[in-house]
């Protein structure tokens, strides 16, 4: 049976816009960092994909090296596009990366225009596109220069293999210095992606001031620590968890007792909101204006209805923040 979504997907999730460009972004976008790759279930995959338009979430957010193994979440999606939204392309905001290591010798990873622009060529190739939505600087290159990273973005932009540009893990100075570049080109980096959480609050001391002042979007990614911001380990580590696995971004170690304490009185007030910790964790993102919207992850689709719950419910009162302050301390 062919896949038809819902008609009033767009009714579900709000929209809002990424900085000053013209475009918008639903409030969560899913990343397909985990769960899309190779090794995984693609009947799953596909599911979550196209829960998550139904519900008007049209923002799938790659990257060259995803899956395992690298390039393999980008060949899924783009069977998922072949088989099912092939009349939805337009209606769709596709992003991928490249920066990280992809593949053997000097030109395989950072910020080369050698790179960016044959990992992106790639990409194209493995999801069976003719260009993506968004294209991004993964990281900054301390050994390239920012006027040939920048300048391999312009000449995407222009080359029309990507119809906008952004850059991922960049400091707010290095950001700075990117944005003074790209705009002297005559082009623009419209969206930022690092990672923020409530555990993770770097983004507060200078970022989100210089996305601000010129006008970029920003979309945060590892919203909720690896999982740390759930319920899943209140009572300790479940068998079936990240952290009882291999993973190398989530260690036994760092399920503390102070982290646990946090994460316990963080459930609380989570409870008092009538949200799961999670929802919170993402709502309390999103109520700040300069945030886009929000990247999850998902191996299920209950975590896919924790975001689309998340962005229905944003608003926190004075009290609310400051008790999540003073929790965060």
């Amino acid at each position: 049976m062919n896949y038809l979504p819902l008609e009033n997907r767009y009714e579900k999730i709000p929209y809002n816009r990424c900085g000053r460009s013209g475009l918008k972004l639903p409030a969560i976008s899913v990343g397909l960092w985990h769960n899309f790759g190779g090794v995984d279930v693609y009947q799953n995959s596909r599911n979550l994909i196209l829960h998550a338009f139904n519900n008007g979430i049209t923002h799938f957010d790659l990257a060259n090296n995803y899956g395992p193994p690298p390039g393999s979440a980008e060949e899924n999606f783009g069977k998922v596009l072949r088989k099912d939204l092939t009349g939805y392309r337009d209606e769709l905001i596709i992003s991928t990366k490249a920066g990280y290591y992809m593949w053997p010798g000097p030109y395989g990873e950072w910020g080369s225009k050698k790179h960016l622009i044959a990992s992106l060529d790639q990409s194209l190739k493995r999801m069976g596109l003719d260009y993506v939505d968004i294209f991004y600087s993964h990281r900054p290159d301390p050994e390239t220069p920012f006027e040939e990273t920048l300048g391999a973005l312009d000449h995407i932009l222009r080359s029309g293999k990507a119809l906008y540009v952004g850059i991922s893990n960049y400091t707010a100075e290095q950001t700075a210095k990117a944005l003074k570049i790209i705009d002297s080109m005559g082009s623009k980096c419209i969206i930022h992606q690092p990672r923020y959480n409530m555990f993770d609050r770097w983004v507060e001391d200078g970022l989100l001031d210089v996305l601000e002042e010129h006008g970029v979007g920003c979309i945060p990614f590892s919203p909720l620590a690896q999982g740390l911001l759930t319920n899943k380990y209140l009572k300790g580590i479940p068998d079936d968890s990240r952290m009882a696995g291999n993973s190398i971004f989530l260690k036994k170690d760092q399920l503390t007792d102070e982290i646990v304490n946090k994460i316990s009185k963080l459930n609380a007030v989570a409870g008092e909101r009538n949200q799961s910790l999670a929802q919170m964790a993402l709502a309390w993102l999103l109520r700040d204006q300069r945030i886009t919207s929000v990247l999850i992850g998902a191996s299920k689709i209950e975590q896919i209805d924790d975001g689309l719950a998340a962005a229905k419910n944003t608003s926190f009162s004075g009290e609310e923040l400051n008790s999540i302050n003073e929790i965060l301390k």
